[in-house]
């Protein structure tokens, strides 16, 4: 059974009328907080896009490249995506459950928040309404500005990067600690890592591009080092 087909079943179990916040205190222990992660993505993407002011097709597009969906589960995964538009509650209800179901493990946060900004550059424009929701959705999350500052720069080109902030250091750190980071964060990055962390198999993607900026985070402070 897909992922897609899961979260039918997760929707439709649930009572009429009730929304996304029945399905979040449903799907909060393994195995199914794979599930949720999935709702969590386009439950807030749903509403991201509802910030900016309309839903675009490269909106749509992004959210297939985030979780491979096939054909045959795209009317599951529109269902998610139009409860979460419809749903009355504001997305600062949805990201505090979500951070709750996520309260031991803060990565899963983290990779959420990655699927957030790939759907917001869908259309090659960072909108201001697009920064002021994610930031909202990072500091409910427990993310500091630092924290934010290194997801917005691996989508938004014109976005200021610091390798040493990609990997959690400073100038100062001793080199040997930078390459610790740098091998730990790739460890992290690690599909079976991930998937032992909740993020389904769909969405494991999420971490080709954030592997890409640690090697590369990692190759320019280990050259300057050397030079």
């Amino acid at each position: 059974m897909s992922i897609w087909s899961r979260i039918a079943d997760a929707i439709s179990a649930l009572r009429h009328g009730e929304g996304l916040a029945a399905v979040f205190d449903k799907l909060r222990n393994p195995p199914e907080k794979s599930v949720g992660f999935a709702i969590a993505v386009i439950a807030l993407g749903a509403k991201m896009a509802k910030a900016d002011g309309l839903v675009t097709r490269d909106e749509v597009t992004a959210f297939r490249e985030v979780f491979a969906i096939n054909q045959a589960d795209e009317a599951n995964a529109a269902k998610v995506f139009n409860l979460a538009r419809q749903d009355v509650a504001g997305f600062e209800d949805s990201a505090r459950r979500i951070a709750r179901m996520f309260q031991d493990d803060a990565q899963p946060l983290r990779d959420l928040m990655e699927g957030l900004f790939h759907i917001a550059m869908a259309d090659g424009e960072y909108h201001d309404a697009e920064d002021q929701f994610l930031r909202s959705v990072a500091e409910i999350f427990g993310f500091d500005e630092r924290c934010f500052r290194v997801i917005r720069a691996r989508f938004v080109d014109d976005a200021e990067r610091d390798p040493y902030d990609v990997l959690g250091v400073t100038p100062q750190t001793p080199i040997a600690d930078i390459r610790k980071a740098w091998r730990n964060a790739v460890r992290d990055n690690h599909p079976d890592r991930m998937l032992a962390r909740g993020v389904p198999q769909e969405a494991i993607k999420l971490a080709e591009r954030r592997l890409i900026d640690v090697n590369r985070a990692w190759e320019e402070i280990n050259d300057k080092a050397a030079a």
